[in-house]
């Protein structure tokens, strides 16, 4: 399952970086910054993930895990918990009692997509992530890549190989609202 437009209504990183912006935790250049990516975006124009994500946590850089994670946690439940779709949640568990993994695989930030599966029916989540110091500190820099288009798939197999075996599993049905989710 996708999460942003697919398992919720709306874009939580977009909903992130208005939150960030109303509680002035984002400068001005960088939502302006921010602003100008989301259009080439919207143009469907060659893009860097990464470097959007790594501008949206620079509200984080220098953090504890543990605050930044908690504070997003809240951001969900505040935020991001009432956009979520009964049928997205009525899909997730009718695989799981299907005997289906349920996976959330997601350009969003690791901890929101946590946050979700405390309250509905996923069990797996890959999800874009930050790097973090060794003493525990958020950087504004992406693991690896964001979990975007094409990254999907390979991290979604990734995963399944060493969570299954290889060919120890089968994609049994995707879920997805955008063209980068083909």
């Amino acid at each position: 399952f996708d999460f942003d437009g697919t398992s919720i209504h709306g874009n939580s990183p977009v909903t992130l970086v208005t939150y960030l912006g109303m509680r002035r935790r984002l400068s001005v250049g960088n939502m302006l910054l921010i602003g100008f990516w989301a259009l080439a975006y919207k143009l469907r124009l060659p893009q860097n993930e990464a470097w959007v994500r790594a501008r949206v946590f620079s509200a984080f850089k220098g953090k504890k895990v543990g605050k930044v994670n908690k504070y997003l946690w809240n951001f969900y439940d505040t935020e991001i918990d009432c956009r979520f779709r009964s049928s997205a949640a009525e899909a997730m568990q009718h695989h799981l009692d299907a005997g289906h993994a349920v996976v959330c695989v997601s350009a969003s930030f690791e901890p929101i997509i946590a946050a979700a599966m405390r309250r509905h029916p996923i069990q797996y989540a890959i999800a874009t992530r930050m790097k973090v110091t060794p003493q525990g500190a958020y950087l504004n820099r992406v693991l690896c890549k964001p979990i975007e288009g094409p990254a999907k798939l390979e991290a979604l197999a990734r995963f399944a190989d060493e969570r299954f075996g290889p060919g120890g599993w089968v994609l049994e049905a995707a879920y997805g609202d955008h063209h980068s989710d083909r």
